[in-house]
């Protein structure tokens, strides 16, 4: 096997193995996901899948001597367990808010050196801020936020591959490769959630390598971007919508897309099958158009782009007219 595919596959196996030993331990009913009027589950879901899906990331990493650099880890870390406190005794929003702001920036101080301007330094630390929170935003429905570390780290791994850089793609795959055995637990019906020991740490993830592929000019600017266009559609979307309209966006809502999907009647299952597809189809655009002149890179990114317009629309038309059927049903809900 390549020493490139080994650190992966521990990844896989660590992770396996310690969510199969956490749901037979005692934390699992310590640390749980209590059904509320917003949620999308019915029943108490033990909240530590993070736990074993960062696990296993940090011991394949583990495997790959002088390829991860330290501020990396040390970010990955402190954003854990922050996020670990908050599943376990919930922490105030601006507390979160203002330390993940503190370990994105000092992440991005210490460990990214090129962002030599106040602009450059402003600019990526509130992406990776929005990033770092939009996945946990995305994360509410079974196999939803696993299936997209899936497809998009493996886009980045597949892309890091091709450029001739297989350490950076190692390191993606590694992602990816825990992703997949979370998935063996957290897809419908869901034995375990990420809780946001999980999905802070892979929005941190999401954003940090795709800046060190464009760093490294292994990718353009926008590839992070379309290969993570299922989520960072939706959640924007969602979030100018509720600014627009006024309300606490912070607060916990059901207004997403994928949640308007689920509560129309798809379920679990179907809603994270239709998202693996645009999933898989958002990451195919990204590599494809890669190598492709500035022309054909445009015409493909303008074509997903029109997409996405479409889907927008069709089920914003379809929950009105869900809505609307519901006794007092509220669209904004």
């Amino acid at each position: 096997m390549h020493p490139f595919l080994l650190a992966p596959v521990f990844a896989f196996t660590v992770t396996f193995i310690v969510l199969h030993v956490l749901l037979r331990h005692k934390i699992a009913q310590t640390i749980v996901d209590r059904p509320n009027e917003r949620s999308l589950h019915q029943i108490p879901t033990p909240r530590i899948g993070g736990i074993a899906l960062m696990g296993g990331v940090v011991a394949g990493w583990g495997m790959m001597s002088g390829a991860i650099a330290w501020p990396l880890v040390t970010g990955l870390g402190l954003l854990m367990a922050l996020s670990l406190a908050d599943d376990w005794r919930g922490l105030p929003v601006m507390v979160r808010l203002l330390a993940q702001a503190l370990i994105t920036g000092g992440y991005l101080f210490l460990g990214v050196p090129q962002l030599n301007t106040l602009a450059a330094f402003l600019g990526a630390s509130l992406a990776m801020l929005w990033m770092v929170n939009l996945y946990n935003f995305m994360d509410g429905a079974d196999g939803l936020a696993g299936g997209m570390t899936v497809f998009g780290f493996g886009a980045y791994a597949l892309a890091a591959w091709l450029a001739g850089d297989p350490p950076l793609a190692s390191v993606s795959l590694c992602v990816a490769a825990a992703a997949i055995a979370f998935l063996r637990f957290n897809f419908h019906p869901a034995k375990a959630f990420m809780g946001d020991a999980g999905s802070v740490p892979l929005g941190f993830l999401a954003a940090a390598i795709g800046l060190a592929g464009i760093i490294q000019d292994i990718w353009p600017g926008w590839f992070p971007i379309v290969v993570f266009s299922p989520f960072i559609v939706d959640a924007t979307v969602t979030l100018g919508r509720r600014l627009i309209r006024g309300e606490r966006f912070w607060r916990a809502h059901r207004s997403h897309y994928y949640q308007r999907m689920v509560r129309m009647g798809w379920g679990h299952k179907n809603t994270a099958l239709w998202e693996y597809a645009l999933m898989a189809l958002s990451g195919a655009v990204a590599l494809a158009a890669l190598k492709q002149s500035m022309q054909i890179q445009v015409t493909l990114l303008a074509v997903l782009g029109l997409l996405y317009l479409i889907l927008i629309l069709e089920i914003d038309r379809r929950w009105a007219s869900f809505s609307s059927q519901r006794e007092g049903g509220d669209p904004c809900a």
